[in-house]
């Protein structure tokens, strides 16, 4: 085959490939298009969602972190204005936490464990957090809840698998301190004391009570 004729091969190829080209364009070109826009679209509409996102959590934790600051200032009413002025899915449920923990803090004590009741109850909080809110609870409630409520609220913790057992024992033993079930006492405070994983403070705590309960047991 000589070269023109190649040439003439190439020009036909090229030409047959173009009109196959233009049929699909022709037949397909309008939904291309489309598709070509909404692919566009969604990727500038994703980049601004992220950059959306991002200034509600930047505003978020701007708003906690001041609502923080004033209750470190003593100026409590401040800090519970500014913490329910926060509305982000993250930063709203540690503002919520903080609130029933300065409502505590203010006196108000029905209405902490109302709040840490609140949020323990919504499905839509994390899983830790709502851990947290029942004993932060617990421990509102020592001094004046009964040891049955208490072990209906945190009963399930009080196991060798949960990372709260001894917040939860200290809870029980507290409170049967008060209402002077000694023998109850002395058994959580043992089980602080015993356990390797308890923090150094919580086991402190523990030892200080079980020499208070020491006498109160020996005498029975």
């Amino acid at each position: 085959m000589s070269e023109t004729d190649e040439s003439l091969f190439r020009e036909v190829d090229e030409e047959v490939r173009q009109d196959e080209y233009k049929k699909l364009w022709d037949r397909h070109g309008r939904k291309l298009t489309v598709l070509a826009v909404l692919i566009v679209a969604a990727v500038a509409g994703y980049q601004g969602w992220k950059a959306y996102s991002l200034k509600q959590a930047e505003d978020a934790g701007t708003l906690y972190f001041d609502a923080l600051r004033k209750a470190t200032e003593g100026k409590t009413d401040d800090a519970l204005a500014a913490l329910s002025a926060v509305n982000h899915a993250g930063f709203g449920q540690l503002a919520k936490l903080r609130e029933a923990v300065l409502l505590g803090t203010k006196g108000d004590l029905q209405k902490s464990v109302a709040a840490f009741d609140a949020f323990a109850a919504d499905p839509a909080n994390e899983p830790a957090l709502v851990d947290v809110a029942r004993i932060r609870a617990g421990y509102a409630l020592v001094d004046t809840a009964k040891p049955d409520e208490l072990l209906t609220r945190l009963g399930r913790y009080d196991n060798e698998t949960s990372i709260w057992r001894n917040e939860v024992r200290e809870i029980f033993g507290l409170t049967a301190w008060r209402t002077k079930d000694y023998t109850m006492a002395d058994r959580y405070f043992k089980a602080i004391d015993a356990d390797k994983d308890a923090t150094q403070s919580m086991r402190q705590r523990a030892e200080m009570m079980l020499q208070l309960i020491a006498p109160n047991v020996g005498a029975k």
